[in-house]
């Protein structure tokens, strides 16, 4: 860890400890993997869950749901969700929510799943909070001028996996992969350059973080099972404080609402987020041109990337979405 790379001050402005109080951890046989767990300072994991939830999902950004239902149908998930889910029982029979149908969402440039290309003409401002975030955890972990271009958020719950795959359609691969997870807990499996060698397992908790960098960057992983709260409680210790109420005035974080939070809560009972964000172009580099550039994602190339790539699907018949 490059401790004096970050300022504690814009480490305090995304919602962490200062470096220098943070634990970092490798594989042996696996350079540039780095594994951080929660570096997150208290309360401030709710912001990164609140975003994922009620501003992410907001359009112009992409999302599983666009599959099947029209713009106006996927617009405000939140607003459509929040009542019903704030006041759910816990049946199994009553219906789902919106934001409980959601398995992914992209950002910044969104990938076309046919072409598995992403291309200038599809792309939407990347969050200027999160690519705050991710640009302080790259420069920490040495890779200063890391920017964050591209992410997908994806929403797990205890019937959910993600199947075995390589983040290999960027265009530069010298930039680091970042992963951030919040809620219910995982297994990780980390597997190596070839599809059929056999994985490292680990547990993800939440506000653990994971980097993906150097001979790392292109390993398989899947996280093929999500898991209760090990502490035996509904959310995990961390997600019970609030907020701080004293965030510096440049913080890219906001308030959570004790309303806001409760949908939150609801949520996370049986469901994880996990944030993923990669740079897509060396700096200087453009995108290659082509004969036919590539087209905006659209239905049919939602249902193949959902299809083909097991990006979040569920073990039963029965996908809710």
């Amino acid at each position: 860890m490059s401790f004096s790379s970050v300022s504690d001050h814009d480490a305090y402005r995304a919602g962490l400890r200062p470096v220098n109080q943070w634990k970092a951890y490798g594989l042996k046989n696996y350079p540039g993997f780095i594994f951080i767990p929660d570096p997150f300072l208290p309360g401030c994991q709710r912001h990164w869950v609140k975003q994922c939830l009620k501003t992410y999902t907001q359009k112009p950004n992409v999302c599983n749901l666009d599959m099947h239902m029209s713009s106006s149908e996927t617009t405000d998930l939140w607003g459509k969700s929040q009542h019903q889910l704030r006041n759910k029982s816990s049946s199994k029979r009553a219906s789902k929510t919106l934001l409980e149908k959601l398995r992914w969402v992209t950002l910044g440039y969104h990938y076309n799943w046919n072409t598995k290309k992403y291309s200038a003409n599809h792309y939407t401002p990347f969050p200027s909070d999160l690519a705050f975030l991710s640009e302080q955890v790259a420069k920490a972990c040495g890779f200063p001028r890391f920017q964050a271009e591209a992410g997908i958020l994806n929403y797990y719950h205890f019937d959910s996996s993600l199947g075995i795959h390589v983040d290999e359609s960027e265009l530069d691969y010298s930039q680091p992969l970042l992963s951030f997870c919040f809620g219910q807990s995982s297994i990780f499996l980390l597997g190596g350059l070839k599809r059929d060698e056999a994985p490292v397992a680990m547990f993800m908790h939440s506000g653990d973080m994971m980097i993906m960098s150097g001979f790392s960057r292109l390993l398989y992983h899947a996280v093929p099972r999500i898991l209760p709260n090990l502490e035996g409680k509904p959310l995990p210790s961390c997600l019970e404080l609030p907020l701080p109420a004293d965030l510096p005035e440049d913080s890219v974080m906001e308030p959570c609402s004790q309303e806001d939070w409760q949908v939150c809560a609801k949520y996370l009972q049986a469901s994880r987020v996990n944030m993923t964000v990669r740079q897509v172009l060396a700096e200087g580099q453009s995108f290659p041109t082509e004969a036919r550039t590539g087209r905006d994602l659209d239905a049919s190339s939602v249902g193949s990337y959902h299809e083909e790539h097991s990006e979040i699907k569920k073990h039963k018949s029965d996908s809710g979405s």
